[in-house]
């Protein structure tokens, strides 16, 4: 069995629920989609117990009703999980990650930004990657945004 497999099946023996919620599309790339509620277990177990070691990035996505976010993890041996979560866009409440990897704090308020999400637990910074005249509450990633033009 490779790799690949090997994980799916210490991440569906651990998580059950997780069963039909994991593909693998091609060598060292798994897919895994979780609950908002799931998401810190899963997230703790793949960087603790699974070795994945660097976040590589967090993607943000506007899909309509809901925001995602996909959480990209590798490990040593090159196998990169996007872990993915999806949250209401009129709530969008995710958790910081920046305990696992203080560096996420970039990506964080990326999303931030640039999507709307609420980043539960970030501590106070500076904008990023917008500038601090950018209007509060224009989020230019939604699919919903349309620029303001002076006429």
């Amino acid at each position: 069995m490779d790799t690949e497999n090997i994980l799916q099946q210490k991440l569906i023996s651990k998580f059950n629920d997780l069963d039909d919620k994991i593909r693998i599309p091609r060598a060292r790339r798994i897919f895994a989609e979780v609950t908002q509620e799931k998401f810190f277990e899963v997230f703790d177990f793949l960087v603790k117990e699974l070795g994945f070691s660097h976040l590589c990035t967090i993607t943000g996505l506007d899909e309509g009703e809901f925001l995602s976010f996909i959480y990209h993890l590798s490990a040593e041996n090159g196998v990169v999980v996007n872990l993915k979560i999806s949250v209401p866009k009129r709530k969008p409440i995710i958790k910081t990650v920046t305990p696992y990897f203080p560096g996420a704090e970039s990506y964080e308020r990326e999303v931030m930004d640039l999507l709307g999400a609420v980043v539960d637990s970030l501590p106070p910074g500076p904008r990023y990657p917008l500038p601090d005249s950018w209007p509060r509450g224009e989020f230019p990633l939604r699919k919903d945004w349309k620029p303001k033009t002076g006429a």
